[in-house]
């Protein structure tokens, strides 16, 4: 009677795990049947790409690296409550995804004394200007990574932290960079979105820039990952906080 009741705590759990990280489900059905649509009559800031009912933002090129080092933008945007909101620890793994410039993993490195900052970018002009930054700060725990527009090429579960400022609703293929990430994750890894709040119409930046917790919380489901919490301590944007699963966690109780 032990032996069977050890079984079905033991299924319970395993399918506690899928309901909760329906990754693997979601890569099968995505392989059959296309998540995206394309429109040819679309908003003109986007790709004509549909995703869960959104269309995908243009990416921000190499040539607006400068806009991403304005002067203004530690009071536009606070960039430094992000990094102070973070939880880092001293030997923590972060991906910066969309690094940019690299404005936020030099912010975040010197944090990571045991540790070190994947600045993630698709654009090798953009990992060229971080090699320059590096030589620069003399900051030698940033390590440039160049991702594909499906594949962030990361360690699988490695990463304790994703960070994603200003950047996901970029991504061309969304959904297959989260399921790269979710794999790059360790288990109970965060994944931390900031994005322009796009329940506010007064908020100045184009309208494909801005996202609703609601989509947010949408898309970041249909890959596995659980919503945390919502931070709302910057001027403009959400800062949403999301958690692989930890399924041992359930194994051991």
């Amino acid at each position: 009677m032990s032996n069977f009741l050890h079984f079905i705590v033991t299924l319970v759990v395993i399918l506690s795990c899928l309901l909760l990280n329906p990754t693997l489900i979601a890569q099968a059905a995505s392989s059959s049947t296309t998540v995206y649509e394309q429109h040819i009559i679309h908003n003109p800031d986007g790709i004509g790409k549909y995703y869960m009912g959104r269309e995908i933002a243009k990416v921000m090129g190499y040539t607006g690296a400068g806009w991403l080092e304005h002067p203004r933008r530690e009071g536009e945007e606070q960039p430094s409550k992000v990094v102070n909101v973070l939880n880092l620890k001293p030997n923590d793994l972060v991906a910066d995804i969309g690094a940019g410039t690299g404005y936020l993993s030099f912010r975040i490195a010197p944090l990571l004394t045991a540790g070190k900052v994947l600045a993630v970018d698709v654009q090798p002009e953009m990992l060229e200007i971080i090699e320059l930054f590096k030589k620069e700060k003399n900051i030698t725990n940033v390590e440039p990574v160049l991702a594909t527009l499906t594949d962030p090429n990361l360690p699988p579960e490695s990463v304790d932290l994703a960070l994603m400022v200003d950047a996901y609703h970029e991504l061309e293929y969304p959904q297959e960079v989260m399921q790269g990430i979710m794999k790059a994750l360790k288990p109970g890894g965060r994944v931390v979105l900031v994005e322009y709040r796009g329940e506010n119409p007064f908020i100045m930046i184009k309208g494909l820039h801005k996202m609703t917790q609601k989509q947010v919380r949408k898309e970041m489901q249909a890959v596995g990952l659980v919503w945390r919490e919502t931070k709302n301590l910057l001027p403009q944007q959400h800062l949403m906080v999301f958690e692989k699963p930890d399924c041992s966690d359930l194994l051991t109780r």
